[in-house]
């Protein structure tokens, strides 16, 4: 008898022990409401939910086929569907909130999130105009919000350990960087995706703050990018991630650009230029982007040039190859044209390669991880708002120069293009109503 009570008495604390865990475990878990069920949207929520500690409360977009896809796709629990996203914002059962939206919702919503108490995981590009991560900063500051920004790379340890070696000087003093984006999608998009077409209440939220046109299933979901009302084409969709890792590197932002792009060669429908080619200048380096939909070439990805020699990466891996250094007491000159053998050069650093990793499981769910870390240690995540709107600034000046036709100028401190009253205009936008009243009531000065 006294072996029984024992027992139950072990058995007594240990379902109160295990009842205790499970309600301590339900408190650890962040609470996430999705805004966005899209391309990237549907990426993000099947990482997050994957996670053990995080829980998929409900997910918002205007497309009641996209978000009914969503939820069927968790399989713990049964996310709510909204159509209006502040409903998300309004319950206080939602820890944070994450938004893959068009580019042209970003900042507000990330700003009205903050507001309403929530932290935020918010897509590249961070921002539609320079000025919107002035104001994102502002609302995250005062509400003392995490905003994790998805440029992903950054979690790839093979992206952290490729930075490490360039800040310690592996390749020399960097002199350049190299960006290409290039496919061959000719003659073009010339139908719309085979979607429903969403009702006049869900475009005029779709649309938001951008200005009203009629509804055409063209502008709307993925083919956005080629609409200077929702995006900046390939710009600010595919450079922001590897210019964000030059300036995470080297800590640099440009000073001048010069940026020449065409849309001549697409049939179909859109606005952004298909071929574009960029000059930036840095403190200490230049740096180059060139994009084109209408020829693949041979070679894209990221290269960083220095005076040792080059670092190539992408999200599989990076391989740095050294430059040779020919002796210097050498009879035969440096670049000869003779038969003569060239005299044997020496390494001028170590090649170095490491290969073999994959976007989804490397750098997707690990920066999910850091977001979700974030919100619990209230430390600032790999991605942080800050850096990210310098990454966006560089995108953002290159649309800029194409558009006015002329280099610009760019001083970070005042956070102003020099002398140039054009591209100026081109730093900010006016919001559609009532959505101007929204940003106005939490950052007054926008502008």
């Amino acid at each position: 008898m006294s072996d029984r009570r024992t027992f139950l008495k072990a058995m007594t604390a240990a379902g109160v022990l295990a009842a205790q865990t499970r309600r301590a475990a339900a408190s650890d878990r962040v609470r996430l409401g999705m805004i966005g069920a899209g391309l990237i949207g549907t990426r993000h929520l099947i990482d997050a939910a994957g996670l053990p500690d995080v829980e998929i409360a409900a997910i918002a977009d205007v497309s009641p086929s996209r978000v009914n896809a969503a939820i069927a796709r968790v399989t713990t629990g049964t996310p709510d569907a909204v159509s209006d996203f502040r409903r998300l914002l309004d319950r206080k059962d939602i820890d944070a909130i994450v938004v893959s939206t068009p580019d042209h919702w970003h900042a507000l919503m990330t700003i009205m999130a903050c507001a309403a108490g929530k932290d935020v995981y918010v897509e590249k590009p961070l921002t539609h105009v320079v000025r919107e991560g002035d104001w994102m900063i502002a609302a995250a500051n005062r509400h003392k919000r995490i905003v994790q920004v998805g440029t992903q790379q950054r979690s790839g340890k093979h992206y952290q350990a490729a930075a490490e070696l360039l800040r310690n000087g592996h390749i020399g003093t960097i002199c350049a960087a190299h960006v290409r984006s290039t496919r061959n999608i000719t003659p073009g998009f010339t139908d719309a995706l085979d979607e429903p077409p969403l009702s006049p209440d869900a475009w005029d939220m779709w649309l938001g703050p951008a200005p009203m046109v009629p509804f055409d299933a063209r502008r709307a979901l993925y083919h956005f990018r080629w609409f200077w009302d929702y995006s900046g084409g390939q710009t600010t969709n595919l450079l922001a991630h590897d210019i964000d890792i030059v300036q995470w590197i080297t800590g640099a932002v440009p000073t001048k650009v010069a940026a020449f792009g065409q849309r001549r060669s697409l049939e179909g429908f859109g606005e952004t230029p298909d071929v574009f080619e960029t000059i930036y200048t840095y403190p200490g380096f230049l740096a180059t982007w060139s994009s084109a939909e209408v020829s693949a070439g041979r070679w894209r990805g990221l290269e960083i040039c220095g005076t040792k020699g080059s670092l190539t990466i992408d999200r599989r891996g990076f391989d740095i190859t050294p430059d040779k250094a020919i002796p210097a007491d050498s009879q035969i000159p440096r670049y000869s044209f003779s038969s003569a053998p060239e005299p044997p050069a020496d390494d001028r650093t170590e090649a170095m390669k490491d290969t073999g990793y994959e976007q989804v499981r490397d750098q997707f769910v690990p920066h999910m991880r850091a977001f979700i870390d974030a919100i619990k240690s209230r430390q600032q995540p790999i991605s942080d708002l800050a850096s990210a709107h310098k990454t966006a600034i560089a995108c953002h000046l290159a649309n800029i120069s194409m558009r006015v036709g002329r280099v610009v100028t760019w001083d970070d401190a005042s956070q102003q293009i020099v002398g140039d009253a054009d591209a100026s205009r081109l730093l900010t936008k006016t919001y559609r109503s009532p959505w101007d009243r929204e940003l106005r009531a939490i950052v007054p000065d926008a502008s």
